[in-house]
């Protein structure tokens, strides 16, 4: 064989390596953004048990101030609503939008109990409040793990080179769970 052969050949070899490299890289990235995905959509999943347990928990809370606070109807309905909005959000930008009004409206649910001895004694209203503590709670953590899992993936197809793969494979940027106001952060007030 020549000299020009073997140089023809070593090129081949080396072209051939680099595909092969090139495409374990791309595999290995690839794989990486569909578990990344994974946890994004776990994230998603376990916060909206949560929500949805306090979405089951809010209509015996407002028959229960219902009860002790019946000319409140407008507060009543106005957390309802909320709660109807929340439950048909399609996406979650719409649902982040959607809980926040929810928190807003059960601020002033709790508010209003304040005006009612008799609720604010109530034990299944005690019940409901705790319960509804401890929801919070649970979506506040995991809001954040979501967030955590959504930062991780959009870093992922944001940077180089493995930004070359998510656009190929058409890998679109994930949108956190935020609240919007620095008035909406607060908490709503569930213990009196």
């Amino acid at each position: 064989m020549s000299t020009l052969g073997i140089v023809l050949l070593a090129i081949l070899g080396v072209i051939l390596l680099l595909v092969v490299v090139i495409a374990i890289y791309v595999v290995c990235v690839y794989n990486a953004l569909i578990r990344l995905k994974n946890n994004v959509e776990e994230g998603y999943s376990t916060m909206d048990v949560y929500m949805k347990k306090r979405y089951d928990l809010i209509p015996n809370l407002v028959e229960t101030v219902k009860g002790y606070a019946k000319h409140e109807e407008q507060t009543l309905e106005g957390v309802m609503q909320a709660r109807y909005s929340c439950m048909t959000a399609n996406d979650p930008e719409e649902r982040a939008k959607s809980e926040n009004m929810l928190t807003g409206t059960l601020k002033t649910l709790f508010n209003v109990a304040e005006n009612y001895p008799q609720l604010q004694a109530n034990q299944n209203f005690i019940s409901l409040q705790n319960t509804l503590k401890s929801l919070e709670e649970e979506i506040a953590n995991s809001r954040k793990y979501y967030n955590g899992c959504v930062k991780i993936f959009n870093n992922k197809i944001e940077v180089f080179p493995s930004n070359l793969v998510a656009k190929r494979f058409k890998f679109e940027k994930k949108v956190l769970f935020e609240i919007p106001d620095e008035a909406e952060k607060v908490a709503p007030k569930v213990q009196f």
